[in-house]
Protein backbone atom coordinates (compact mmCIF):
# COMPACT_ATOMS: atom_id res chain seq x y z
CA UNK A 1 0.00 0.00 0.00
CA UNK A 2 1.13 3.70 -1.06
CA UNK A 3 1.89 5.48 2.35
CA UNK A 4 1.74 8.90 2.87
CA UNK A 5 5.79 9.45 3.22
CA UNK A 6 5.46 8.12 -0.89
CA UNK A 7 3.48 11.06 -1.21
CA UNK A 8 6.31 13.65 0.17
CA UNK A 9 9.15 12.80 -2.92
CA UNK A 10 11.08 15.11 -3.85
CA UNK A 11 9.99 14.05 -7.80
CA UNK A 12 6.13 14.35 -7.13
CA UNK A 13 6.03 17.32 -4.51
CA UNK A 14 3.63 19.32 -5.11
CA UNK A 15 3.58 22.01 -8.13
CA UNK A 16 2.42 25.65 -8.97
CA UNK A 17 -1.25 25.64 -10.00
CA UNK A 18 -1.58 24.77 -13.22
CA UNK A 19 -1.50 27.93 -15.85
CA UNK A 20 -4.66 26.49 -17.72
CA UNK A 21 -6.67 25.74 -14.22
CA UNK A 22 -8.87 28.71 -14.68
CA UNK A 23 -10.68 27.66 -17.91
CA UNK A 24 -9.66 24.09 -17.94
CA UNK A 25 -12.62 21.55 -16.48
CA UNK A 26 -9.38 18.47 -16.65
CA UNK A 27 -8.45 19.48 -12.47
CA UNK A 28 -10.70 19.96 -9.70
CA UNK A 29 -8.17 19.88 -7.17
CA UNK A 30 -5.39 22.47 -8.52
CA UNK A 31 -3.77 23.70 -5.35
CA UNK A 32 -5.39 21.14 -2.45
CA UNK A 33 -3.00 19.13 -0.93
CA UNK A 34 -2.72 15.61 -2.20
CA UNK A 35 -3.42 14.43 1.30
CA UNK A 36 -6.93 16.46 1.15
CA UNK A 37 -7.66 15.10 -2.58
CA UNK A 38 -7.57 11.65 -0.71
CA UNK A 39 -9.50 11.98 1.94
CA UNK A 40 -12.17 14.06 -0.28
CA UNK A 41 -12.61 11.17 -2.41
CA UNK A 42 -12.33 8.40 0.10
CA UNK A 43 -15.27 10.69 1.93
CA UNK A 44 -17.01 10.06 -1.50
CA UNK A 45 -16.83 6.41 -1.98
CA UNK A 46 -17.95 5.80 1.52
CA UNK A 47 -20.46 8.59 1.45
CA UNK A 48 -22.70 6.99 -1.28
CA UNK A 49 -22.20 3.05 0.21
CA UNK A 50 -23.73 4.28 3.53
CA UNK A 51 -26.33 5.91 1.83
CA UNK A 52 -27.79 2.52 0.26
CA UNK A 53 -26.56 0.84 3.30
CA UNK A 54 -24.02 -0.78 2.14
CA UNK A 55 -21.30 -2.06 5.24
CA UNK A 56 -18.23 -3.87 4.09
CA UNK A 57 -16.98 -6.20 6.67
CA UNK A 58 -13.51 -4.93 5.82
CA UNK A 59 -12.15 -1.18 4.52
CA UNK A 60 -8.79 -0.36 3.47
CA UNK A 61 -7.84 3.31 3.50
CA UNK A 62 -7.61 4.89 -0.37
CA UNK A 63 -4.27 3.87 -1.86
CA UNK A 64 -2.96 7.04 -3.83
CA UNK A 65 -0.65 6.94 -6.54
CA UNK A 66 3.58 7.98 -6.43
CA UNK A 67 3.53 9.06 -9.56
CA UNK A 68 1.03 12.50 -9.52
CA UNK A 69 2.17 14.36 -12.69
CA UNK A 70 2.55 13.11 -16.31
CA UNK A 71 0.78 9.89 -15.64
CA UNK A 72 -1.88 9.72 -18.68
CA UNK A 73 -0.74 7.86 -21.46
CA UNK A 74 -3.34 9.62 -24.20
CA UNK A 75 -4.83 12.61 -25.02
CA UNK A 76 -7.56 13.53 -27.28
CA UNK A 77 -7.28 17.05 -28.35
CA UNK A 78 -9.77 19.45 -30.10
CA UNK A 79 -8.95 22.27 -32.50
CA UNK A 80 -11.25 25.65 -32.24
CA UNK A 81 -10.31 28.97 -31.20
CA UNK A 82 -10.92 30.37 -27.33
CA UNK A 83 -12.93 33.50 -28.49
CA UNK A 84 -15.62 33.39 -31.45
CA UNK A 85 -13.57 34.57 -34.81
CA UNK A 86 -10.27 34.43 -32.47
CA UNK A 87 -6.92 32.69 -33.07
CA UNK A 88 -7.11 29.20 -33.62
CA UNK A 89 -6.40 26.56 -30.34
CA UNK A 90 -5.59 23.50 -29.68
CA UNK A 91 -6.19 21.94 -26.50
CA UNK A 92 -9.35 21.00 -24.02
CA UNK A 93 -13.24 22.21 -24.15
CA UNK A 94 -13.62 25.36 -21.69
CA UNK A 95 -15.03 24.56 -18.97
CA UNK A 96 -18.63 25.77 -18.82
CA UNK A 97 -18.43 26.82 -22.54
CA UNK A 98 -18.15 23.35 -24.52
CA UNK A 99 -17.56 25.91 -28.16
CA UNK A 100 -14.73 27.35 -26.29
CA UNK A 101 -11.61 25.89 -26.60
CA UNK A 102 -8.61 26.53 -24.41
CA UNK A 103 -4.43 25.16 -25.68
CA UNK A 104 -3.00 23.66 -23.12
CA UNK A 105 0.52 23.56 -23.99
CA UNK A 106 1.96 23.27 -19.76
CA UNK A 107 -0.44 20.33 -19.00
CA UNK A 108 0.76 18.68 -15.98
CA UNK A 109 -0.75 15.21 -16.66
CA UNK A 110 1.61 14.19 -19.44
CA UNK A 111 4.58 13.43 -19.96
CA UNK A 112 6.11 16.89 -21.24
CA UNK A 113 6.33 15.26 -24.90
CA UNK A 114 2.48 15.78 -25.18
CA UNK A 115 3.46 19.57 -24.71
CA UNK A 116 5.91 19.69 -26.80
CA UNK A 117 4.08 18.28 -30.05
CA UNK A 118 0.66 20.00 -29.27
CA UNK A 119 2.65 23.37 -29.56
CA UNK A 120 4.45 22.47 -32.96
CA UNK A 121 1.29 21.02 -34.41
CA UNK A 122 -0.39 24.21 -33.55
CA UNK A 123 1.70 26.41 -34.78
CA UNK A 124 2.03 24.12 -38.04
CA UNK A 125 -1.07 24.89 -38.68
CA UNK A 126 -1.27 28.63 -37.92
CA UNK A 127 1.74 28.82 -40.66
CA UNK A 128 0.15 26.91 -43.31
CA UNK A 129 -3.41 29.11 -42.04
CA UNK A 130 -5.07 25.40 -42.56
CA UNK A 131 -9.16 26.41 -41.01
CA UNK A 132 -10.02 24.69 -37.60
CA UNK A 133 -13.53 22.89 -38.17
CA UNK A 134 -16.13 24.90 -37.36
CA UNK A 135 -19.29 23.00 -35.07
CA UNK A 136 -21.85 25.06 -36.31
CA UNK A 137 -21.16 25.05 -40.15
CA UNK A 138 -19.67 22.09 -40.35
CA UNK A 139 -16.87 23.09 -42.25
CA UNK A 140 -12.82 23.30 -41.88
CA UNK A 141 -9.98 21.24 -42.14
CA UNK A 142 -8.60 20.38 -38.79
CA UNK A 143 -10.08 18.81 -35.68
CA UNK A 144 -8.40 16.54 -33.31
CA UNK A 145 -5.09 15.84 -32.34
CA UNK A 146 -4.40 12.55 -30.24
CA UNK A 147 -0.85 11.53 -28.80
CA UNK A 148 -1.17 7.98 -27.25
CA UNK A 149 2.52 6.79 -25.31
CA UNK A 150 4.17 3.43 -24.23
CA UNK A 151 4.75 4.41 -20.54
CA UNK A 152 7.04 0.97 -20.06
CA UNK A 153 8.39 1.06 -23.98
CA UNK A 154 8.18 4.78 -24.81
CA UNK A 155 7.11 4.63 -27.82
CA UNK A 156 4.63 7.28 -29.26
CA UNK A 157 2.10 7.11 -31.96
CA UNK A 158 0.78 10.64 -33.03
CA UNK A 159 -2.88 10.65 -34.97
CA UNK A 160 -4.01 14.24 -37.13
CA UNK A 161 -7.36 14.27 -37.46
CA UNK A 162 -9.06 15.99 -40.29
CA UNK A 163 -11.65 16.60 -42.45
CA UNK A 164 -11.40 15.29 -46.37
CA UNK A 165 -11.21 18.73 -47.46
CA UNK A 166 -7.65 19.56 -49.90
CA UNK A 167 -4.65 21.14 -48.95
CA UNK A 168 -3.04 19.50 -46.14
CA UNK A 169 0.55 18.69 -46.14
CA UNK A 170 0.99 15.19 -45.18
CA UNK A 171 4.96 15.43 -45.79
CA UNK A 172 5.69 18.24 -44.35
CA UNK A 173 3.65 17.37 -41.51
CA UNK A 174 5.13 14.12 -40.87
CA UNK A 175 8.67 16.17 -41.49
CA UNK A 176 8.03 18.58 -38.59
CA UNK A 177 7.27 15.74 -36.25
CA UNK A 178 10.42 13.92 -36.66
CA UNK A 179 12.30 16.65 -36.45
CA UNK A 180 11.18 17.28 -32.96
CA UNK A 181 13.74 17.16 -30.21
CA UNK A 182 11.57 14.81 -28.14
CA UNK A 183 12.60 11.97 -25.14
CA UNK A 184 10.86 9.62 -26.51
CA UNK A 185 10.56 7.81 -29.65
CA UNK A 186 7.37 8.10 -32.34
CA UNK A 187 6.79 4.41 -34.03
CA UNK A 188 3.84 6.33 -36.04
CA UNK A 189 2.13 8.93 -37.57
CA UNK A 190 -1.47 8.73 -38.61
CA UNK A 191 -3.89 10.49 -40.37
CA UNK A 192 -8.00 9.84 -39.34
CA UNK A 193 -10.28 11.57 -42.12
CA UNK A 194 -13.31 12.48 -40.03
CA UNK A 195 -16.41 13.98 -41.86
CA UNK A 196 -19.24 13.36 -39.36
CA UNK A 197 -20.88 16.56 -38.20
CA UNK A 198 -20.47 15.21 -34.45
CA UNK A 199 -18.39 16.56 -32.22
CA UNK A 200 -16.25 13.07 -31.96
CA UNK A 201 -13.40 11.60 -33.23
CA UNK A 202 -14.98 8.88 -36.01
CA UNK A 203 -12.45 7.39 -37.78
CA UNK A 204 -14.14 7.09 -41.61
CA UNK A 205 -10.67 5.73 -43.15
CA UNK A 206 -7.41 5.67 -41.54
CA UNK A 207 -3.97 6.46 -43.06
CA UNK A 208 -0.72 5.89 -41.70
CA UNK A 209 2.10 8.47 -42.76
CA UNK A 210 4.93 7.08 -41.40
CA UNK A 211 5.84 4.13 -39.37
CA UNK A 212 3.40 1.53 -37.77
CA UNK A 213 -0.37 2.53 -37.06
CA UNK A 214 -0.25 0.89 -33.49
CA UNK A 215 2.72 1.14 -30.23
CA UNK A 216 3.71 -1.51 -27.75
CA UNK A 217 2.91 -1.17 -23.75
CA UNK A 218 4.01 -3.82 -20.95
CA UNK A 219 1.62 -4.62 -18.30
CA UNK A 220 2.77 -7.11 -15.18
CA UNK A 221 4.95 -8.63 -17.69
CA UNK A 222 2.87 -9.45 -20.83
CA UNK A 223 3.08 -7.44 -23.97
CA UNK A 224 0.18 -5.41 -25.40
CA UNK A 225 -0.34 -4.11 -29.05
CA UNK A 226 -2.39 -0.99 -28.49
CA UNK A 227 -3.79 0.63 -32.29
CA UNK A 228 -4.71 4.28 -32.87
CA UNK A 229 -8.63 3.62 -31.22
CA UNK A 230 -8.12 0.18 -28.66
CA UNK A 231 -9.36 1.78 -25.27
CA UNK A 232 -5.98 0.96 -23.02
CA UNK A 233 -5.45 2.10 -19.31
CA UNK A 234 -4.82 5.81 -19.50
CA UNK A 235 -2.37 5.23 -15.89
CA UNK A 236 -0.85 2.09 -16.44
CA UNK A 237 1.24 1.77 -12.78
CA UNK A 238 -1.62 2.42 -11.18
CA UNK A 239 -3.62 -0.53 -13.15
CA UNK A 240 -0.83 -2.58 -12.86
CA UNK A 241 -1.30 -2.42 -8.75
CA UNK A 242 -5.44 -2.00 -8.42
CA UNK A 243 -5.69 -5.14 -10.91
CA UNK A 244 -2.55 -6.95 -8.54
CA UNK A 245 -4.56 -6.57 -5.61
CA UNK A 246 -8.65 -6.95 -6.87
CA UNK A 247 -7.04 -10.67 -7.93
CA UNK A 248 -5.40 -10.87 -4.89
CA UNK A 249 -8.52 -11.06 -3.00
CA UNK A 250 -9.20 -14.42 -4.42
CA UNK A 251 -7.01 -16.83 -2.72
CA UNK A 252 -6.52 -19.16 -5.62
CA UNK A 253 -7.32 -19.33 -9.39
CA UNK A 254 -5.63 -22.82 -10.05
CA UNK A 255 -8.32 -25.13 -11.67
CA UNK A 256 -11.13 -22.73 -12.26
CA UNK A 257 -12.81 -21.20 -14.85
CA UNK A 258 -13.06 -17.27 -14.89
CA UNK A 259 -15.43 -15.11 -16.18
CA UNK A 260 -14.14 -11.73 -16.94
CA UNK A 261 -17.22 -9.35 -17.46
CA UNK A 262 -16.98 -5.72 -19.32
CA UNK A 263 -13.35 -7.14 -20.47
CA UNK A 264 -12.44 -4.44 -22.65
CA UNK A 265 -9.03 -5.24 -24.22
CA UNK A 266 -8.74 -8.14 -22.16
CA UNK A 267 -5.89 -7.00 -19.84
CA UNK A 268 -7.61 -8.37 -16.48
CA UNK A 269 -8.13 -11.81 -18.89
CA UNK A 270 -4.55 -12.15 -19.67
CA UNK A 271 -3.38 -11.71 -16.04
CA UNK A 272 -5.72 -14.37 -15.30
CA UNK A 273 -4.83 -17.05 -17.44
CA UNK A 274 -1.61 -17.06 -16.45
CA UNK A 275 -3.27 -18.41 -12.87
CA UNK A 276 -6.49 -19.84 -13.69
CA UNK A 277 -7.84 -23.17 -15.81
CA UNK A 278 -9.58 -20.75 -18.91
CA UNK A 279 -10.98 -17.32 -18.85
CA UNK A 280 -13.35 -16.00 -20.99
CA UNK A 281 -13.72 -12.41 -21.65
CA UNK A 282 -16.94 -10.79 -22.63
CA UNK A 283 -16.92 -6.82 -24.37
CA UNK A 284 -19.65 -4.95 -25.77
CA UNK A 285 -17.02 -3.48 -28.59
CA UNK A 286 -15.87 -5.40 -30.91
CA UNK A 287 -12.90 -3.98 -31.95
CA UNK A 288 -11.21 -4.39 -28.34
CA UNK A 289 -12.82 -8.09 -28.86
CA UNK A 290 -9.78 -8.25 -31.68
CA UNK A 291 -7.30 -6.43 -29.83
CA UNK A 292 -7.80 -8.94 -26.91
CA UNK A 293 -7.65 -11.93 -29.11
CA UNK A 294 -4.39 -10.39 -31.05
CA UNK A 295 -2.64 -9.84 -27.44
CA UNK A 296 -3.40 -12.75 -26.01
CA UNK A 297 -2.22 -14.61 -29.35
CA UNK A 298 0.95 -12.34 -28.84
CA UNK A 299 1.79 -13.54 -25.25
CA UNK A 300 1.21 -17.10 -25.71
CA UNK A 301 -2.17 -17.49 -24.22
CA UNK A 302 -4.52 -20.17 -25.36
CA UNK A 303 -6.37 -21.16 -22.24
CA UNK A 304 -8.25 -17.85 -22.55
CA UNK A 305 -11.31 -16.77 -25.27
CA UNK A 306 -13.27 -13.45 -26.23
CA UNK A 307 -16.76 -12.76 -27.08
CA UNK A 308 -18.07 -9.38 -28.54
CA UNK A 309 -21.81 -8.56 -27.74
CA UNK A 310 -24.09 -7.43 -24.36
CA UNK A 311 -22.75 -9.06 -21.75
CA UNK A 312 -26.27 -10.03 -20.73
CA UNK A 313 -27.31 -11.60 -24.37
CA UNK A 314 -23.56 -13.02 -24.57
CA UNK A 315 -24.05 -15.37 -21.10
CA UNK A 316 -27.69 -16.67 -22.66
CA UNK A 317 -25.87 -18.34 -24.99
CA UNK A 318 -22.63 -19.58 -22.82
CA UNK A 319 -22.82 -23.04 -21.83
CA UNK A 320 -19.91 -23.00 -19.41
CA UNK A 321 -20.08 -22.13 -15.58
CA UNK A 322 -17.80 -19.96 -14.23
CA UNK A 323 -15.99 -20.36 -10.70
CA UNK A 324 -15.35 -17.01 -10.46
CA UNK A 325 -16.88 -14.14 -11.90
CA UNK A 326 -14.68 -10.46 -12.15
CA UNK A 327 -16.68 -7.70 -13.46
CA UNK A 328 -15.19 -4.24 -14.74
CA UNK A 329 -18.37 -2.19 -15.58
CA UNK A 330 -18.40 1.42 -17.51
CA UNK A 331 -19.68 4.29 -15.53
CA UNK A 332 -23.10 3.88 -15.80
CA UNK A 333 -21.95 -0.02 -13.76
CA UNK A 334 -24.31 -2.91 -14.71
CA UNK A 335 -27.98 -3.16 -15.50
CA UNK A 336 -30.20 -4.70 -13.61
CA UNK A 337 -31.00 -7.85 -16.35
CA UNK A 338 -27.28 -8.12 -16.50
CA UNK A 339 -27.02 -8.21 -12.68
CA UNK A 340 -29.74 -11.13 -12.69
CA UNK A 341 -27.54 -13.28 -14.69
CA UNK A 342 -24.45 -12.80 -12.92
CA UNK A 343 -26.14 -13.97 -10.07
CA UNK A 344 -28.11 -16.80 -11.14
CA UNK A 345 -24.62 -18.34 -11.97
CA UNK A 346 -24.48 -18.67 -7.70
CA UNK A 347 -20.70 -18.31 -7.73
CA UNK A 348 -19.01 -18.49 -4.57
CA UNK A 349 -17.40 -14.79 -4.97
CA UNK A 350 -17.28 -12.06 -7.51
CA UNK A 351 -14.49 -9.21 -8.12
CA UNK A 352 -16.04 -5.84 -8.85
CA UNK A 353 -13.70 -3.27 -9.77
CA UNK A 354 -15.73 -0.02 -10.09
CA UNK A 355 -14.50 3.29 -11.76
CA UNK A 356 -17.44 5.15 -10.25
CA UNK A 357 -18.88 4.71 -6.61
CA UNK A 358 -21.81 5.79 -7.33
CA UNK A 359 -22.72 3.34 -9.63
CA UNK A 360 -21.17 1.02 -7.39
CA UNK A 361 -22.91 1.31 -4.36
CA UNK A 362 -25.99 0.62 -6.54
CA UNK A 363 -25.00 -2.43 -7.98
CA UNK A 364 -23.74 -3.84 -4.82
CA UNK A 365 -26.76 -2.40 -2.69
CA UNK A 366 -29.02 -4.71 -5.50
CA UNK A 367 -26.44 -8.17 -5.16
CA UNK A 368 -26.80 -7.74 -0.99
CA UNK A 369 -30.85 -8.54 -1.62
CA UNK A 370 -29.68 -11.33 -3.10
CA UNK A 371 -27.20 -12.74 -0.86
CA UNK A 372 -23.54 -10.98 -2.05
CA UNK A 373 -21.96 -9.64 1.02
CA UNK A 374 -19.33 -6.82 0.07
CA UNK A 375 -16.22 -8.84 2.44
CA UNK A 376 -13.91 -6.40 1.34
CA UNK A 377 -13.56 -2.83 -0.48
CA UNK A 378 -10.47 -0.86 -1.24
CA UNK A 379 -10.76 3.18 -2.93
CA UNK A 380 -8.07 3.93 -5.28
CA UNK A 381 -6.79 7.50 -6.95
CA UNK A 382 -5.50 6.26 -9.78
CA UNK A 383 -6.31 9.65 -11.61
CA UNK A 384 -4.76 12.46 -8.92
CA UNK A 385 -5.47 16.10 -9.63
CA UNK A 386 -9.12 14.80 -11.33
CA UNK A 387 -12.36 14.01 -9.86
CA UNK A 388 -12.14 10.27 -10.96
CA UNK A 389 -12.07 7.03 -8.35
CA UNK A 390 -11.77 3.74 -8.97
CA UNK A 391 -12.64 0.84 -6.30
CA UNK A 392 -11.97 -2.75 -5.74
CA UNK A 393 -14.23 -5.10 -4.04
CA UNK A 394 -14.77 -8.67 -3.36
CA UNK A 395 -18.39 -10.28 -3.05
CA UNK A 396 -18.86 -13.25 -1.14
CA UNK A 397 -22.08 -15.58 -1.27
CA UNK A 398 -23.74 -16.22 2.53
Amino acid sequence: MTSMADFNTHEQEARPICPHSEFCGGCIYQGVAYEDQLADKEKQVYGFLEAKSVVPAKVDAIEGCTVRYGYRNKMEYTFGDFVKDGETTLGMHRKKNFMSIITVDECQLVDEDFNVILDAVLNFVKANEYPFYHKRTHKGLMRNLIIRKGMRTEELLINIVTTSEEGFDEEAFTEMLLALNLRNKIVGILRTFNDNIADAVNCERLKTLWGRDYYMEKILNLDFKVSAFSFFQTNVEAAERLYSEALAMVDSFEGKSVFDLYCGTGTISQILALKARSVIGIELVSEAVDAARENAALNGLSNCSFIAGDVFEVLKGVSEKPDVIVVDPPRVGIQPKSLDKIIEYGVSEIIYISCNPKTMADNLKYMKYYGYECVYLKPFDNFPLTKHIESIALLRKK
